[in-house]
């Protein structure tokens, strides 16, 4: 059965040498579509390259928190441009990110909010990126309150993805959830229901096990599968049936 990859990241430099051949590949064999994420204006363009390209390609547009300080005064209409092509999906990648030193942490806040304010206007769900800023990640979600959202990446405690749910969100896994050290993860989704469930790569990064290390793309969705159906005690097929499901539901995919 064909896998959906919800987030991947195409544009990435990891991929300059051997990109197109690589999605040839793949969507041809085992993955039944990508959404592809933006980080800021010039890779929503590319994203939006990508969805012409390939049928099965669809994206998110947005500015990932890192990339706040690249916006310029009319970004959100910009956004709203991009978002009438009828394959965009989402708007994503948006969120906070206080890992690295020097961050403006008002200027990703009052961007993130603009930005899950955007999706509620354009019905559009938004695609959420969290790093070292939980308190105030889940502050602006009650405040701004989502019409549809993901936790991307997800690699928070049973106990904050419960919040979540609360709150109508949807939360997917890359291959963090193969890791070994990844117990945090495994118990949380233990108690996600499979309704609520995506499954991703965050390609090129968040490699599973075996490939941990190496460049990630959409085929090694199926890893991240695999452990979700021993976790779930269910077969692999219903693992991926039911994300499939989810993300098509979620997203508006048609395929």
């Amino acid at each position: 059965m064909k896998i959906i990859d919800t987030h991947a990241h195409y544009d990435d430099s990891w991929f300059d040498e051997d990109r197109y051949e690589l999605l040839d590949r793949i969507l041809s064999e085992n993955v039944l579509a990508i959404v592809n994420m933006s980080v800021d204006l010039p890779t929503c363009e590319f994203t939006l390259s990508l969805c012409e390209r390939y049928e099965n390609a669809f994206g998110a547009v947005g500015i990932h928190p890192e990339n706040v300080n690249s916006i310029t005064d009319g970004y959100l209409d910009k956004l709203r441009e991009y978002a009438k092509n009828g394959k965009v999906k989402a708007i994503g990648e948006i969120g906070l990110d206080y890992h690295y030193e020097g961050y403006d942490r008002e200027l990703q806040m009052k961007v993130f909010k603009e930005l899950l304010e955007l999706a509620n206007e354009l019905s559009l769900p938004a695609v959420i990126h969290c790093r070292d800023a939980l308190e105030d990640t889940m502050s602006i979600l009650k405040s701004v309150k989502p019409e549809k959202a993901v936790m991307h990446c997800f690699s928070g405690s049973a106990e904050t993805a419960a919040e979540l749910l609360k709150m109508g969100l949807f939360i997917s896994f890359t291959g963090v959830l193969t890791f070994k050290n990844a117990k945090k993860s495994v118990r949380a989704c233990e108690e996600i229901p499979l309704s609520r469930l995506m499954l991703e790569t965050d390609c090129p990064y968040m490699a599973p096990a075996p490939f941990r290390g190496s460049r990630c793309d959409s085929s090694m969705t199926v890893y991240t599968a695999e452990r979700l159906a021993q976790i779930k005690n269910i077969s692999l097929q219903e693992a991926i049936e039911a994300c499939n499901n989810n993300a098509v539901s979620f997203f508006g995919l048609t395929v």
